[in-house]
């Protein structure tokens, strides 16, 4: 319950945004920013760096972009020292400007990347670290890589700069046995890196996951306030905080930012553990088919979406 190195990175504005196509006003994010930063977490991840050719600006909110100018008019005059993350996809972005850090709020640029894109996502590691940003890799859908590509992929990152490599549990499909080997795994190919996690909760593991990614010595974890997220969602910001017995870590503000905020939220937007997501989960599928259901007509035919999903995978 207790190591001085954890990290915990919340991504509730990033992976939140993924419900609402990035549309968060300025004072729920500050809001949120403030709250974290007197809980005590280390990293908040504010949003995408994503390109604006490819995502075109009347679609999608600023949290999308996250320009340097917009973060800071979240951050300016808040004393705080967390540290603001971004995420870009490797396999999505086109070519980017990046500012050396010390001319940007950001501390961390967060790659996520599929193993079949690796070398791109090398690529931008390298770019960014340059510049003096701190890196993480986040291999994505690891329960459907394939060992061998992905011990390749593993053997590449050891050989980058980058910080940190995250193992990441898209499809919320994984059991705790599955992590432990998986963190094994990780350690082995990649023994001069931290190692992170990032787990979603289709079948209610995502905690779990988290806690034994911890006792396997994982020290950078993510989390989201009240599990916002895609789909089901990802490891709860406060359950962690209660779970975790670090002196700096302080609750009270979580509590305090989700029920203003996070509770009226949740009441316009659905996120969170459903049986459709469940049904992904356990047969290893993409979110995005439970999502889908979620908004059709047959949003509670969980038996006929089981089989239909079954005849999919025949």
């Amino acid at each position: 319950m207790y190591r001085p190195q954890i990290k915990i990175l919340d991504c509730t504005i990033r992976d939140g945004g993924l419900i609402n196509r990035h549309i968060f006003e300025d004072e729920y994010v500050k809001a949120v920013y403030m709250a974290l930063s007197k809980a005590g977490v280390d990293y908040m991840e504010i949003g995408y760096r994503s390109s604006k050719e490819l995502y075109p600006v009347k679609d999608f909110g600023a949290w999308k972009y996250c320009d340097d100018e917009k973060i800071r008019q979240i951050i300016d005059g808040v004393e705080s020292t967390m540290k603001i993350s971004v995420m870009v996809d490797a396999h999505r972005v086109r070519e980017q400007t990046f500012v050396p850090k010390d001319k940007s709020p950001v501390h961390m640029i967060r790659v996520a990347t599929y193993v079949r894109d690796i070398d791109k996502a090398i690529d931008l590691i390298k770019r960014v670290h340059d510049l003096g940003y701190e890196t993480t890799a986040n291999i994505m859908a690891v329960s459907i890589e394939n060992e061998p590509d992905l011990v390749e992929a593993l053997d590449e990152l050891a050989q980058s700069p980058v910080d940190v490599v995250y193992i990441v549990d898209s499809y919320g499909a994984l059991y705790c046995e599955q992590i432990d080997y998986l963190v094994n795994l990780y350690r082995q190919h990649c023994p001069n890196k931290e190692l992170g996690i990032h787990c979603h909760n289709n079948q209610q593991l995502a905690f779990g996951n988290t806690i034994e990614g911890i006792i396997r010595g994982v020290n950078y974890l993510d989390a989201s306030l009240y599990g916002i997220g895609r789909g089901a969602g990802n490891c709860c910001m406060e359950l962690l905080l209660g779970f975790l017995k670090n002196p700096k870590f302080n609750i009270v503000p979580v509590l305090k930012v989700i029920e203003q905020y996070l509770i009226p939220l949740r009441q316009q937007i659905e996120w969170g553990y459903q049986i459709p997501d469940m049904i992904t989960g356990i047969l290893n599928r993409h979110p995005d088919f439970a999502i889908k259901r979620r908004a059709s007509a047959d949003r509670d035919k969980f038996a006929e979406f089981y089989e239909e999903l079954l005849d999919l995978l025949a």
